[in-house]
């Protein structure tokens, strides 16, 4: 019965929503369909319940929380409002939630919050993870996912990336976001340059290549991964210390980015904790 009061409370201040001409609703809608909107407003969507539950988890509450009139009485809504007291918990109409979703079936639960603000990246931390011009969400969502599975902290993206906390690279990211440091617009080429290890350039395979599971990755390092067709700028490729590229005795002649990043961190995973355990530096 404690528990069915403490629900009740938080559908009780509730604000029920059903009008498109709502402040909030247009908002919502201008922020979740609109990159210049988010960062001009220094937001981010967060759309579906997987999203929100990571964000509270790993943030605190967010500023304000939607719920569709359909989902309210869900026992896994309820234990989330429960532990976002202190945010704005409207209740919108599921054509509102359906208006303002990204989803192909929309959420029943988003919430707006606070853009995190990344930290500086200093230039000797153990890893990090370099994208230039990586412009599929997918694939910067998918390498964020990774970073944060092989506890990675720190990613640095190109102004060229596409933007980390769009909802499509938020979606693949998983909740992998809010456990990491993310610096967008970086100079890679001048991060190169001053950070205290060593930089590895992911390429096909030439002659002045070496093999990925040839170096040594027990020293910082940092990983530079390219664009989706066209790799690495030549600028950022011959800054590196290294041109790396993953052997492939089969017929495919590359690897999808995200895969390829993937490969990159968990081998680095693999030398640190099980082959250099050492220095199990992360």
């Amino acid at each position: 019965m404690a528990g069915e009061s403490r629900h009740s409370l938080c559908l009780q201040v509730m604000k029920t929503i059903r009008s498109r001409d709502n402040a909030l609703v247009k908002q919502l809608v201008a922020l979740a369909h609109s990159s210049r909107e988010r960062k001009k407003a220094g937001l981010t969507v967060l759309d579906g319940i997987h999203l929100v539950r990571a964000y509270v988890d790993a943030v605190g509450e967010p500023i304000a929380v939607m719920i569709s009139e359909s989902a309210q009485h869900r026992l896994e809504v309820q234990e989330l409002l429960s532990r976002c007291r202190n945010a704005s918990q409207n209740l919108f109409a599921d054509t509102l939630m359906t208006a303002a979703s990204t989803l192909d079936s929309p959420a029943f639960m988003m919430a707006i919050a606070p853009t995190p603000i990344a930290e500086t990246i200093p230039d000797n931390v153990p890893v990090v993870l370099a994208l230039e011009d990586v412009q599929d969400p997918g694939n910067v969502g998918s390498m964020l996912r990774s970073a944060a599975a092989a506890g990675i902290r720190h990613v640095a993206l190109s102004k060229t990336c596409a933007f980390a906390w769009a909802p499509k690279v938020l979606r693949a990211g998983q909740g992998a976001h809010f456990s990491l440091n993310i610096g967008e617009g970086i100079d890679l080429f001048n991060f190169i340059r001053r950070f205290q290890g060593q930089s590895l350039a992911l390429v096909a395979q030439t002659e002045n290549t070496k093999p990925l599971f040839a170096i040594d990755l027990s020293t910082p390092t940092i990983f530079l991964i390219g664009n989706e067709g066209t790799g690495l700028s030549e600028k950022v490729a011959n800054a590196a210390t290294h041109r790396v590229t993953i052997p492939m005795p089969g017929k495919s002649e590359s690897l999808n980015a995200a895969a390829a990043g993937a490969i990159c961190l968990f081998e680095l995973v693999r030398q640190r904790h099980f082959v250099n355990q050492h220095n199990p530096m992360v």
